[in-house]
């Protein structure tokens, strides 16, 4: 007779050996992401530390690298013919060519006078288009240990239970929604696309993944957080910036316009007699077993980007330029804000502030570009920096990147309903947001002004 309790063993070594693997592959990536390091007097995370490094101490070799990179983004479209495409790619193929443009103005010493103020082209090109094009591959590479050897798998079946009640969306969408917002808009939406293609998610499930969860990349929330001075506190803004943007799409998906797109029930979950940690693991361990080799893996992750980078530095010069210039030379941002107006003044009875209601253009400006309430608030007081940094990213939606990517997959989901979208989501981040920060304030969790 077999000795059961042998074979038991032996079958589940491989699986207790796959699993202890993933673990410790995976805490590469948290310790990568989310554990501080004190390094010549900074404090902040290690993708932080390197690319802050080859930004000051190897500008040349940085520079170099970011122009390589936007000339192959401008390139590319019109080498592959793609900007024969649509209206929307020619027209950021113009923007990246804007961008190619201003950038070589800004290292010929060519700037005008009126656009050589710190606060204009010369920040743009020196504080963001290198941190930025510098950060983005870096952060893609670290990724690797935190997306690719089964963390997200675990955590895609953990949520599942909770999916549809929350955001109105199938158990399998948990995993979506988590590399939408720790990954990047772009890669989220070419996920979410898939699975609409595929028949897996309705028209509203997609819509709600789409404009809910496909957030700026991690590493780019590390160039907000830089930019408003508060890396210090990086632990805290990913977080609440998760919390914030998750209970928002929560709300968004129970209102109109998302809530009255057309929508199928889908089939229920079959029960395998498995409790959800048992198949948490399961997951985990399948994805672990079945990856590609780390060096494929991380090959892949940088090309990928690589290519983000290319397509992101032009257009962040480009649109934050015009942006920049929107707000500092004409009220069109100012208009805007005046719908915002109401939350921000709860948000500043809230945070104990004056200044975030007479701030309302600012954060108005992420509707162009997300980054630019980071430009325009840097100098503002703590609460304040903090919530912007969340609300910009909570809030999704923004013209240089996110809207043109949904425009160009195949959810059929209108400009009209995304700017509403865009609207709804900002005002309820402003007052969620803020509500976060004065618990944190008041607990001791941030400092008080």
């Amino acid at each position: 007779m077999k000795d059961l309790s042998l074979e038991t063993s032996t079958t589940r070594s491989p699986r207790a050996l796959s699993l202890l693997k993933l673990l410790l592959l995976s805490s590469v990536g948290v310790f990568l992401f989310f554990v501080q390091v004190d390094l010549g007097g900074r404090s902040t995370i290690l993708v932080d530390h390197l690319s802050g490094y080859l930004v000051r101490e190897q500008r040349t070799l940085a520079v170099v690298f970011i122009v390589a990179l936007m000339v192959y983004g401008a390139l590319r479209p019109l080498l592959d013919g793609s900007w024969r495409r649509g209206w929307g790619v020619a027209l950021f193929t113009a923007i990246k060519w804007l961008g190619l443009g201003l950038a070589g103005i800004h290292l010929a010493n060519l700037t005008p006078e009126w656009a050589n103020q710190k606060d204009m082209l010369p920040f743009l090109f020196e504080r963001l288009a290198l941190s930025v094009g510098v950060l983005i591959p870096i952060g893609a590479l670290a990724l690797t240990f935190l997306l690719g050897f089964g963390l997200l798998e675990i955590i895609g079946v953990l949520l599942q239970r909770v999916m549809r009640p929350l955001f109105r969306t199938p158990g399998h969408s948990a995993l979506d929604a988590v590399a939408s917002f720790v990954g990047s808009y772009s890669v989220g939406l070419l996920v979410t696309s898939k699975m609409y293609a595929q028949g897996k998610y309705s028209v509203r499930d997609a819509a709600i993944i789409a404009t809910g969860f496909s957030t700026v990349s991690a590493t780019f929330m590390v160039v907000v957080a830089r930019t408003l001075g508060l890396m210090e506190h990086w632990g805290f803004y990913f977080w609440a910036t998760l919390v914030v943007t998750f209970a928002v799409t929560t709300i968004t998906a129970y209102l109109p316009p998302i809530a009255g797109i057309a929508h199928r029930d889908a089939a229920p979950e079959p029960a395998d007699g498995q409790g959800r940690l048992a198949r948490a693991l399961d997951a985990g361990v399948a994805r672990y077993e079945s990856r590609e080799p780390l060096t494929i893996m991380l090959w892949n992750n940088l090309l990928d980007g690589l290519r983000m980078s290319a397509t992101v530095v032009s257009s962040i010069l480009a649109v934050g330029f015009i942006g920049i210039c929107l707000a500092k030379f004409t009220p069109v941002f100012e208009w805007i804000g005046l719908l915002l107006k109401p939350a921000l003044m709860l948000a500043d009875a809230m945070l104990g502030t004056t200044g975030a209601s007479a701030a309302s253009g600012a954060f108005a400006s992420g509707l162009a570009e997300m980054f630019l309430p980071a430009i325009l608030l840097k100098d503002a007081e703590f609460a304040v920096r903090m919530l912007a940094a969340i609300v910009s990213v909570s809030m999704v939606l923004f013209l240089s990147g996110c809207i043109p990517c949904i425009l160009a997959t195949g959810i059929p989901l209108r400009f009209s309903h995304l700017l509403i979208v865009w609207l709804l989501r900002t005002l309820l981040s402003i007052v969620l947001g803020a509500a976060v920060i004065a618990l944190a304030l008041s607990a001791g969790w941030l400092p008080t002004p």
